[in-house]
């Protein structure tokens, strides 16, 4: 009897696993189909705009949309402590005038969850009620929901930045890049079951 039940309770955990490796694999699958593949045009304006540091190109992506006039003022959260304001503004050099009157910097993030936070005290300082969010494509998804969260009343923008890797060649060539998204992606579904189990948490 007992080594019946136990054959039955090892069998509907193996099913239970294969079945959820099922799941995971085709939630990467769609997470990764639903990644942008080229840079958008951006036809919005808003108040303000936010760039969350990590991708070399995601910082001067978002000098040049200020610059163009797409918002007021830019944020660039989690910046490291021993990167100094001279240094970002190295990175877009025709736009040092730019730099010097309308760039925030914020040193207090660590990560996604505190790039969302801080973004929130900067446009309700600000009084700001629209966002342009830049930061790269792999990280919009995870992006998105913490500053939703943080955010529900301001008017999100996303400006994904594709790295030129993921343009040159397909994800799945390189061991790098999947491991890239899949790690995204799992970083992503952590955020969004943190949220489900806490759906009253903000800020």
């Amino acid at each position: 009897m007992f080594s019946g039940l136990a054959r039955w309770i090892g069998f509907l955990t193996m099913t239970a696993s294969v079945l959820g490796a099922v799941a995971l694999v085709a939630g990467f699958g769609l997470f990764v189909g639903n990644l942008p593949a080229e840079e958008s045009t951006l036809n919005r304006k808003a108040d303000g705009i936010v760039v969350l540091t990590g991708a070399a190109s995601r910082i001067p992506d978002a000098i040049e949309l200020l610059a163009a006039g797409h918002g007021q003022r830019l944020l660039i959260t989690g910046v490291h402590q021993n990167t100094s304001a001279r240094e970002i503004a190295r990175l877009t050099p025709l736009y040092a005038r730019v730099f010097a009157c309308c760039v925030d910097l914020d040193r207090s993030a660590l990560n996604t969850l505190g790039n969302a936070i801080e973004a929130k005290r900067w446009v309700t300082e600000r009084g700001f009620h629209s966002l342009i969010v830049v930061t790269s494509s792999y990280h919009m998804p995870r992006a998105m929901v913490e500053l939703e969260r943080q955010l529900p009343d301001v008017a999100l923008i996303p400006f994904p930045v594709i790295s030129e890797k993921i343009k040159s060649e397909p994800w799945w060539a390189s061991t790098g890049t999947t491991r890239l998204l899949f790690s995204e992606y799992l970083k992503y579904l952590f955020a969004v079951v943190r949220m489900r189990l806490d759906p009253d948490f903000a800020v």
